[in-house]
């Protein structure tokens, strides 16, 4: 065998290592089978996995079952791309400020929302909540760390301020990876009644919190974050680092409101306190104490409603 035809083996060697090991990446950061999707669908009470939401286990399913209770339409609107996505409107009243919630990483719109529309309504506030791409009853099989779910819930505000007027306000919210959304949706173009958001627990970057997830593995990030951007780009079709909610606040459009528990042991409080001395809009910063991730409404109600109360009174 010739030097060259060596070196072409092990080129192609090398490029097979590459792409296997993107592709596995890919798979496990971005990818949602239909196993997973139908999963979902037969589980009644797809409750967060971990210790921190044991003590919630039963609110959780007497929040879950109350949705299935509640009249509320049905509702869907098509993406950049093509996809149906999929949510659900609760009214509280005709005339009633409203709010879209946005739901975080692998999770749906009735598992980490289901707690939010018990909770607009106590604050007087009708509701929607999505159900992401590639989640819940959304088509699509792609999660983007809210590259695209921006994208996406520029498109809900849009229905919302056409299907009930100018005139009504609009609020927009999101949990973790949906808090992370709802921080680069406000540094788009989106309708005039949007009048603030509501970042609970999101974190600074994709690239930040896919790092802290590799290091949690015991791997190195500066050895594997490389691969899961080429994983993104080749397989996703998308650039990871497009979704950096710090650099969003950087051109903030709308007032936020930031909410974590200093307890979070997946995304680290500092990443809403960064996020928040960003912001060059009008803001709040809210630590929830003792509360872990994505519990900060059900660890402190009353806290939680005043703070957001307090926010948003001024503007509506």
């Amino acid at each position: 065998m010739e030097f060259w035809q060596i070196i072409l083996i092990i080129i192609a060697v090398l490029a097979l290592i590459v792409l296997t090991t993107a592709y596995i990446c890919f798979r496990m950061c971005f990818f949602v089978s239909k196993k997973a999707r139908k999963e979902y669908r037969e589980d009644p009470h797809p409750i967060p996995v971990g210790e921190i939401y044991e003590p919630y286990r039963d609110f959780l399913i007497e929040w879950i079952d109350k949705l299935e209770t509640l009249p509320h339409d049905d509702v869907e609107i098509k993406s950049f791309d093509g996809l149906t996505l999929r949510g659900k409107y609760y009214e509280y009243a005709p005339d009633a400020p409203m709010e879209i919630l946005f739901h975080g990483y692998r999770g749906s719109a009735k598992r980490d929302l289901c707690g939010g529309v018990a909770r607009c309504f106590r604050l007087g506030h009708s509701v929607l909540i999505v159900d992401h791409r590639a989640s819940g009853e959304s088509e699509g099989n792609v999660i983007t760390f809210g590259a695209y779910e921006s994208r996406d819930a520029v498109e809900w505000a849009k229905y919302a301020a056409a299907r009930f007027g100018k005139e009504r306000k609009i609020i927009i919210g999101g949990v973790s990876m949906g808090g992370a959304t709802v921080m680069l949706t406000a540094a788009k173009e989106l309708p005039e009644n949007v009048i603030g958001g509501v970042a609970d627990c999101g974190y600074t970057s994709a690239k930040e919190i896919i790092k802290k997830v590799i290091r949690d593995m015991k791997l190195p990030p500066a050895v594997f974050y490389p691969f899961v951007v080429l994983g993104a780009r080749l397989f996703g079709h998308f650039d990871i680092n497009e979704a950096s909610p710090i650099e969003a606040m950087k051109k903030c459009k709308i007032p936020v409101i930031f909410l974590h528990g200093d307890k979070d042991d997946f995304v680290p409080h500092e990443m809403s306190v960064k996020a928040y001395e960003a912001c060059i809009c009008k803001k709040r910063m809210v630590t929830i104490e003792g509360a872990g991730h994505g519990t900060a409404y059900t660890y402190n109600k009353e806290l939680y409603l005043s703070e957001l109360d307090n926010f948003f009174k001024p503007y509506l």
